[in-house]
């Protein structure tokens, strides 16, 4: 029998195993999970494994339904046009207290940290994990600068969702906006606050529109397969490579 501190630990391992596969793209939208494969590949019993799918369908990455088993979710376009209400809800608020609150070294860091986000969304797939992890970080750091633990919760579970919809899709031309991510650090590290707010607004508008047309093809996927689990990949797979934003 395992402790109840060692199966938690299990649970976050088999969470970040899925997750990182399905950022991947080695689980496409649509297709089903296995429990028992899971269990018997990762060498756990199905307890751990059933938490961690838990906490992804909690999330939003993972939607089930009985007798049909569980799937990699395939969003609609209202999923997406919600989520980004959320995330702008969220973030302007972040925005708002960082430059307010922010210390001057937070406000250096955070500079630096856009820099290098700029930079590996330049690197295209060769730094897509990389590219999340610190795209991930940059935002939690803007809620950490705003001294609002309940916002640094909230906005880290809102990017769980959205980076595994910008790993599955396909760039288009304006996707890799030169500087995006430094310009909105100068915006926040400045002393106009509507500035602030402004520039996290347009931030976020941005990454809507250009994951709506990113999404599209999967938004016809979505209302074709709506009732299919499927656990081949290929009745899901659409003909280009996952890649980052």
């Amino acid at each position: 029998m395992r402790t109840g501190s060692e199966a938690v630990t299990l649970s976050s391992e088999a969470y970040q195993i899925i997750r990182q596969r399905i950022l991947r793209g080695e689980v496409v939208m649509g297709q089903v999970i296995s429990r028992r494969k899971l269990a018997a590949e990762l060498g756990m019993s199905f307890l751990p494994i059933s938490e961690a799918l838990q906490r992804l369908e909690f999330e939003g990455l993972l939607e089930s339904r009985p007798r049909a088993g569980t799937r990699v979710r395939i969003p609609s376009r209202q999923d997406v046009a919600g989520h980004y209400v959320l995330r702008e809800a969220l973030e302007v608020q972040a925005a708002r207290l960082f430059c307010e609150v922010a210390t001057p070294e937070q406000r250096d860091e955070l500079k630096r940290l856009a820099i290098r986000v700029d930079g590996l969304a330049a690197a295209q797939d060769a730094a897509r994990i990389e590219f999340l992890t610190h795209h991930e970080r940059l935002h939690r750091r803007i809620a950490e600068g705003a001294r609002c633990p309940t916002l640094v919760d909230a906005i880290e579970k809102t990017h769980a969702l959205s980076s595994t919809w910008l790993c599955v899709t396909q760039p288009d031309a304006n996707s890799l906006a030169p500087g995006r991510h430094e310009k909105l650090a100068e915006a926040l590290c400045g002393i106009n606050v509507e500035a602030a707010t402004e520039g996290m607004r347009a931030h976020i508008a941005q990454a809507r529109d250009l994951l709506m047309r990113r999404l599209e093809p999967y938004f016809k996927l979505q209302r074709s397969r709506s009732k299919t689990f499927s656990r081949n990949p290929k009745l899901f797979a659409l003909p280009f490579p996952p890649t980052i934003v």
